[in-house]
């Protein structure tokens, strides 16, 4: 009797683990289902061209590619395809610094001229790593360098040499004073990982982090280098694309230099998640909300952030990164204590991933998300094309307000420059004119409007939405330099 009732027992146990399982993966199929649907429709609408990975309690649960790795070739985005990373890979240098302050190799409170000899003592006894991993060293940001995209990013440079074209610059602040994004602060870091281990930047990713964590499809990008399933880069032009500016990615360097893949970007969330790399105390150091950065706070290398209202009713904390760079933008999201992961990579330059991104967190946790709206300048240029600018503008103007349409300023910029370049002055004028109308307080607006002008040789307008864009945004060199050329000084 009493084993009867036992096995009895055993098999009720075993039919509701059986049952329980099958709930989980049923429902973990549905929500694969839904995040499915909202990523084709972003593809659909022209949105997203990449690549997605969504985990949920450390489990795959989504993965798929979207739109061209190469549009030449019409060659698919997948799950193996490679993306550059561009900011992301400010993560990975932080662990490589914490890595070798484990090892008794650095120290993150001295000054960085202890491993900098060469630096400048006056700036470099201020600033420690732990200013550099925060951005809070006050060091200008190479990227906002006027003409640095147009006169420098193509060059190949060596870490120290170009080094020398920020470190003898004034600081914009007292170090540790405030939180000021700086690409110039983790290029430095690099160059202290190669100081203090005498090996390249490159081969301690390899050695410290990839090897270990099986990342065989993650690397630093070398133009030069034959790489196989390696998504090319593109940016958008109104409804269609062009190939990216080149960039010489030894300008990058430590701080946006990587390539990878969703799937192993997964296999870093589960180094992270585990402490194969790092020890707990340092790798709590990672996600310590040290400094305020807008509504959030920025870690070592990561932003940390709560859930954001209505997607949860937990407070939950995701850290997470963004990257640009020339012809792609990526975004890695992860909840430490719930184990789910999100990862974008995109290869047509910016779009929202935040957006994508937070539709899928609410899928994750069973609330209601929003459905991706089309391009209202595509729209307005499939008008113009098929019925001429008059009935083109009016349509716009009736479709405004539709909930199924979006509006934003880049699109319509990128559609004006579209015209532009394809010598349709009077459509350009027209839809950088509107821009200007739907976002006059963008100093980019005016920018552009004054550019059309100048090509088409009104030098009065020209002059006058270039003194506007330069009063809104008196950081705009570009619109500096070009009324010193229309007044003739």
């Amino acid at each position: 009797m009493f084993l009867k009732s036992n096995h009895a027992l055993r098999t009720f146990f075993t039919c509701c683990i059986l049952a329980l399982l099958s709930n989980t993966a049923m429902n973990a199929q549905s929500k694969a289902a839904q995040i499915e649907d909202l990523m084709t429709l972003y593809s659909e609408y022209g949105q997203f061209n990449g690549s997605v990975l969504v985990a949920e309690d450390g489990e795959i649960i989504y993965k798929n590619g979207f739109g061209k790795a190469n549009m030449e070739w019409d060659i698919p985005n997948d799950e193996n395809t490679k993306h550059r990373l561009g900011s992301i890979t400010k993560q990975f240098t932080s662990m490589l610094i914490l890595l070798l302050v484990e090892e008794g190799k650095l120290k993150l409170e001295v000054p960085i001229i202890t491993y900098l000899q060469d630096y400048p003592k006056t700036t470099g006894d201020k600033i420690t790593l732990h200013h550099l991993l925060t951005h809070t060293s006050g060091i200008p940001n190479y990227t906002s360098f006027p003409k640095f995209f147009a006169e420098t990013s193509r060059d190949p440079f060596t870490p120290n040499d170009f080094t020398s074209l920020f470190k003898d610059m004034e600081l914009e602040f007292a170090p540790g004073e405030k939180y000021s994004y700086s690409n110039s602060g983790y290029f430095l870091l690099g160059v202290i990982i190669e100081k203090v281990t005498g090996k390249s930047y490159e081969e301690n990713l390899q050695e410290k982090i990839f090897k270990p964590l099986n990342m065989k499809d993650t690397g630093f990008d070398h133009h030069d280098v034959i790489l196989k399933n390696r998504a090319s880069g593109y940016q958008e032009r109104g409804n269609s694309y062009s190939n990216a500016p080149y960039l010489d990615m030894s300008i990058p360097y430590s701080a946006g230099s990587i390539y990878s893949t969703v799937e192993d970007l997964y296999l870093w969330d589960r180094g992270l998640a585990s402490n194969k790399l790092l020890s707990e105390k340092n790798k709590e150091l990672l996600f310590t909300p040290h400094i305020k950065s807008g509504d959030s706070f920025y870690g070592y290398g990561w932003g940390v952030d709560k859930m954001p209202d209505g997607i949860s009713k937990d407070s939950i904390t995701i850290v997470g990164h963004g990257g640009g760079i020339n012809g792609f933008n990526t975004i890695i999201n992860r909840t430490p204590s719930k184990q789910d992961l999100i990862v974008l990579l995109n290869n047509t330059g910016g779009t929202n991933l935040g957006e994508m991104s937070r539709n899928i967190y609410k899928i994750l946790n069973g609330m209601p998300y929003d459905l991706p709206q089309k391009s209202l300048a595509n729209f307005l240029m499939e008008e113009i094309n098929k019925n001429g600018l008059e009935a083109g503008l009016a349509a716009f103007e009736k479709q405004k307000a539709a909930k199924e349409f979006i509006l934003k300023e880049d699109d319509i910029n990128a559609l004006g420059y579209q015209f532009l370049q394809s010598g349709k002055l009077n459509e350009a004028i027209a839809v950088f004119k509107l821009n200007v109308t739907e976002f006059p307080e963008s100093s980019n607006v005016y920018d552009s409007l004054g550019e059309a002008y100048m090509v088409a040789g009104n030098k009065e307008l020209a002059i006058l939405n270039y003194k506007r864009s330069v009063e809104l945004d008196p950081k705009n060199e570009n619109g500096k330099e070009m009324l010193k050329k229309l007044q003739g000084e």
